[in-house]
C-alpha cells in the first residue's frame, strides 16, 4: 500500500477510525481513491513533494459520514424553489410565499415545501391564507414531514376538488367542519396523487439540478454517501445520468419505490431499474416500501386505537398502505431476486407487521446479506426489539425526532398515551439488545447535518433548546455509537463493505471536523463545524477560513 507519494496527508489531529479494536490513530495518508497509510510515521513515509497536507490541530479526523435514509431530489426541488425549512411560523411562511411568487411572476405553478405542521391548530394549513397572497396560481407546498400539502384555492380548483370529492383510500383531504369543503391540506396518498397527477413534470434537467444542489450541500455537513429512500423513475434518470458523467462525487444507493397501489407485478419493472440504472458511484438496488403514514396525521398503523386527547380513546388505528399477507408475499420476492429491502414503519403495527413479512422471507429464501432495514421506528413494543437481532434486520433510526419539542408535545403524545409514548426511539433498547443500527436524517423532513442528530442521540434534547428536558433518557446511547450510525452503520445499510471506517485500502472518504468530539471542554457536538469533506480521495469542500 506504501509504493508511491500520497496524494493527500491528513495530520495534526486525532483520527477516530470507527474500528473497535483500534478506534484511535494520528494521521491518515490517501493516494488516489484509497487510504494507503495510518499513523504519523508511516503517512510520513509516503509524504512527497506533491503531497498536499491538510493539517487540523485541535479537530477531528473520521469516515466521512453516511445518511442511511434521505431525500436529495425533493429537498434540492425545494431549496430551488419554495424552501420554507429554515422558517419558524405561519406568518414567515406567508412572507416567503409572497416574495418567492412576487420574484417569479412568470411561474404557473407555486411549488415547494418545508412548512411545520406545529405552526397550524390540529397541525393542518388553510387555504384561505395561500389565497389572500397568491389567489391567480395553483400553490402546492409540502410539509415537512412530507406527509402532507398545503394548497391554496386555485390548485383545488385544477383538481376539481370539492365537498363532493371522496377521499382516497391511503389518504385524507382536510374539510372545514361546516361547509364540508376541502380546507386546504391534504394528507398522505390526497397530496401523492396530486403530486403525481397535476403538478407539472419536471425534466431529467430539473431533476439533476436538484440532486447537485443537495450534494454540495451534503458535502458541506461532511456527507459522503447515502441511500436516496425514494427513487422514481424520473429521479432514476437524473441519477444514472450524474452517475455516468462523474457529476455524482457521492456514493449513492437509490431505493425504488414500490407502487402500494399494485402488487407482485411490479417486480419485472424493478429489476428491469434495477439493471438499466447501474451506473458508477450510483446503486439502484434497494426497493423502498411505505407500511404505514405517521402519527401526527394519525395515519400511522397502531395496534391499539389512538387516544383522543382528552384521556378517550377512538376507533382509529392509523392506515396501512400494503396489507401483511401481500407485504409478506412481496418482501419473500424481492429478497429471492436479490432486492434490499428499505421499509418505512412509524407505528407499532407496522413495525411487527413488517418484522412478520421479513420473517417470512426468511422461511422461504433462508438468510442472506441483503440488510433489509426499517427506517423510523418511532413506536416499538418491547418484544419486538430483539426479533431485529433475531431476524437480522437493521434498525435504521432518524435521532433527531428523539426530542420533546412541539410537534411532539401537541400532535403527538396526547394521542399516544402515557405507556406508549414512553416506548419511542427506543435506541437504548436496540444498543442493549444488540440490534444493529444505522443512522439517516430523512431530509428534507429535518436537519440534515449529522452532528445536530448525534447530539439528540446522545442527549435526547433539542440542539437549539438545550435547557429543555431530556426525552426518555433512558434510550440515549453513547457518542461512539451514535457515530458509528452515521458511519459504519449506515455503510454497512448501504451495502458499501470499504467505505465506514478509516482502514488501509478502504475508499477515502473521510470527515475532518473542528473539534474533538471525544474530548473534554469541546462543547456540545452539534456546534462542531466541518472543516473538510473527502469522498473517494477528493476534497469535495473546504469551509472557508473566518
Amino acid at each position: 500500500m506504501r509504493s508511491g507519494a500520497a496524494d493527500l496527508a491528513l495530520t495534526g489531529a486525532p483520527v477516530w477510525t470507527g474500528d473497535r479494536c483500534s478506534p484511535w490513530t494520528d494521521a491518515v495518508a490517501v493516494r488516489g481513491d484509497r487510504i494507503v497509510a495510518l499513523g504519523l510515521e508511516a503517512v510520513r513515509e509516503v509524504t512527497g513533494r506533491h503531497t498536499r497536507e491538510v493539517r487540523s490541530t485541535g479537530g477531528l479526523v473520521v469516515p466521512g459520514f453516511q445518511d442511511a435514509h434521505i431525500h436529495p431530489p425533493v429537498a434540492g426541488r425545494n431549496r430551488l424553489g419554495v424552501w420554507l425549512n429554515e422558517l419558524e411560523g405561519r406568518e414567515p411562511y406567508l412572507r416567503h410565499v409572497a416574495q418567492h411568487a412576487a420574484d417569479h411572476p412568470d411561474d404557473a405553478w407555486i411549488i415547494g415545501g418545508g412548512w411545520a405542521m406545529e405552526h397550524f391548530p390540529g397541525g393542518t394549513s388553510r387555504k384561505e391564507d395561500l389565497d389572500a397572497i397568491v389567489p391567480d396560481r395553483p400553490v402546492f407546498l409540502m410539509n415537512r414531514d412530507v406527509h402532507g400539502a398545503w394548497v391554496n384555492s386555485r390548485a383545488l380548483e385544477v383538481a376539481g376538488m370539492t365537498r363532493a370529492t371522496p377521499d382516497p383510500s391511503d389518504g385524507r383531504i382536510e374539510r372545514d367542519p361546516d361547509s364540508g369543503e376541502p380546507s386546504g391540506t391534504l394528507h398522505e396518498g390526497a397530496a401523492y396523487s396530486y403530486q403525481d397527477r397535476f403538478l407539472p413534470t419536471p425534466t431529467r434537467a430539473d431533476w439533476a439540478a436538484a440532486i447537485l444542489e443537495s450534494q454540495s450541500y451534503l458535502h458541506s455537513l461532511g456527507i459522503t454517501g447515502w441511500q436516496d429512500a425514494w427513487v422514481s423513475p424520473a429521479t432514476l434518470d437524473a441519477d444514472t445520468s450524474l452517475a455516468e458523467s462523474r457529476a455524482l462525487t457521492a456514493r449513492v444507493v437509490g431505493a425504488l419505490w414500490w407502487d402500494r397501489h399494485r402488487g407482485l407485478e411490479q417486480i419485472p419493472e424493478l429489476l428491469t431499474q434495477r439493471e438499466g440504472g447501474a451506473a458508477p458511484g450510483f446503486h439502484p438496488t434497494t426497493v423502498k416500501i411505505m407500511v404505514d403514514g405517521v402519527m401526527e396525521s394519525h395515519t400511522g398503523a397502531l395496534l391499539e386505537p389512538y387516544c383522543d386527547g382528552c384521556g378517550g380513546h377512538t376507533d382509529n388505528v392509523g392506515l396501512t398502505y400494503v396489507e401483511p399477507d401481500l407485504l409478506a408475499a412481496a418482501v419473500t420476492e424481492l429478497d429471492r431476486s436479490g432486492f434490499q429491502v428499505h421499509f418505512h414503519a412509524i407505528g407499532d403495527r407496522a413495525v411487527r407487521t413488517t418484522l412478520d413479512a421479513i420473517e417470512a422471507a426468511r422461511r422461504a429464501n433462508g438468510r442472506g446479506d441483503l440488510r433489509h432495514h426499517v427506517a423510523h421506528v418511532q413506536l416499538v413494543q418491547p418484544e419486538d426489539v430483539p426479533r431485529f437481532r433475531e431476524l437480522d434486520v437493521v434498525a435504521n433510526c432518524q435521532p433527531y425526532w428523539a426530542q420533546l419539542e412541539p410537534q411532539m408535545d401537541e400532535l403527538t403524545l396526547p394521542f399516544l398515551g402515557r405507556d406508549r409514548s414512553e416506548r419511542q426511539y427506543p435506541f437504548g433498547d436496540f444498543v442493549r439488545a444488540g440490534v444493529r443500527m444505522a443512522m439517516g436524517s430523512d431530509w428534507s423532513v429535518t436537519t440534515a447535518n449529522p452532528l445536530e442528530e448525534m447530539e439528540v442521540a446522545v442527549t435526547r434534547v433539542d440542539p437549539e433548546n438545550r435547557d429543555n428536558a431530556p426525552f426518555l433518557p433512558e434510550q440515549a446511547i453513547p457518542l461512539a455509537v451514535a457515530l458509528a450510525g452515521f458511519t459504519s452503520g449506515a455503510a454497512h445499510v448501504n451495502h458499501d463493505d470499504d467505505a465506514g471506517t478509516v482502514a488501509l485500502g478502504n475508499r477515502a472518504d473521510l470527515t475532518v471536523l473542528d473539534r474533538n468530539l471525544f474530548a473534554e471542554g469541546s462543547g456540545p457536538i452539534g456546534d462542531a463545524q466541518v472543516d473538510c469533506t473527502i469522498a473517494s480521495g477528493v476534497v469535495v469542500h473546504e469551509r472557508p477560513s473566518s
